[in-house]
Parts: C-alpha cells; sequence; structure tokens
C-alpha cells in the first residue's frame, strides 16, 4: 500500500509539472509582456488599395487571440514590421481554346522580426500564399474579401508559428 501511494504521488507530480509547460496555442513560452505591429505598406508593382491595413490588423488579432501579449504603438518588446512586396495575378490552366480557365492571386509579404530581449530569434523573411478563382470572375468585392481572409489567415499563421511557437 504504501508503494501505491508513492507512485501516485510521483505520478500526480510529473502530471502537473507537465501542464505548466504546455498550451493550446503552441506558443513557446516566451520572455516578452509586449509586441508592437508597425503598419505594412504596400510596396508591391500592381497596388490594391486598402490591403496594407487590412493585414497588419490581422497580424496584430492573430498575436492577441494566442497570446497574453499587450499590443502596444511604440517600446515593444516583440516588434513586427515589414512590407507587402508582391500582389500578382496569374493564370493557372488553359481551356482548349488557350484561354485562363483558373487564375491565381499570390500575395508575398516581407517580415522583420525583432525580440529585443533574445536576439537569435531575430529574423527577416519572406511569407507568401496564394488563392486560386475562376478566370470568368472578377476579383473585386466578395470574392476579394474572401481571397484576402484565405490568404491572410495563412500569412499570418505562418509568421506567428516563425516567431512564437517555432515550429
Amino acid at each position: 500500500m504504501r508503494y501505491f501511494i508513492i507512485l501516485v504521488t510521483l505520478t500526480f507530480s510529473f502530471i502537473l509539472d507537465s501542464c505548466g509547460v504546455y498550451n493550446f496555442t503552441g506558443a513557446s513560452p516566451i520572455n516578452a509582456k509586449t509586441f508592437q505591429v508597425n503598419y505594412f505598406q504596400n510596396n508591391a508593382p500592381l497596388v490594391e488599395p486598402g490591403i496594407e491595413r487590412t493585414f497588419t490588423l490581422e497580424l496584430q488579432d492573430i498575436i492577441q487571440s494566442q497570446t497574453n501579449l499587450n499590443l502596444v504603438t511604440q517600446g515593444g518588446e516583440l516588434v513586427y514590421e515589414g512590407e507587402i512586396v508582391d500582389y500578382r495575378i496569374t493564370p493557372m490552366t488553359a481551356t482548349a481554346d488557350q484561354r485562363a480557365a483558373q487564375n491565381r492571386l499570390t500575395i508575398t509579404v516581407m517580415v522583420r522580426f525583432t525580440n529585443r530581449n533574445k536576439e537569435d530569434d531575430n529574423f527577416e523573411k519572406r511569407f507568401s500564399f496564394f488563392y486560386d478563382f475562376d478566370a470568368n470572375q472578377q476579383l473585386v468585392g466578395s470574392q476579394l474579401t474572401t481571397a484576402l481572409d484565405v490568404i491572410f489567415e495563412r500569412i499570418t499563421q505562418d509568421i506567428f508559428n516563425e516567431s512564437l511557437a517555432k515550429w
């Protein structure tokens, strides 16, 4: 009986200890309390008005929703900055009469991440994703909104994983 109590106590203490390290977002424990997302300029050769604001807000939202860091406008311990460097629509598949059947919107963002507490984590990297759509449709209105939602969700998640989750 005595060995059973010792075994249960040890097992319980290991379980409690491991719960302190794990979290559900996948973010590693960070030695920071604040983050800052500077405005991402749109420097793409083809400019779609307003996407730089949308992207900046999406990046702020994902970090706020998946961490307990506080958003600040200056002096953040973690700083995200960069620019949208490419916004491109290219034909992907063709019909028998050599017309485009499907187009692809690709957006590329250059991100500079600075961790003022741990300089080894700093990086400058391009993140890119795409959205395919029917060539007969114009990429405006709700179609454009859907495309931007899909692309920005993926790019911001990739940025989060690279900077905080370390995946």
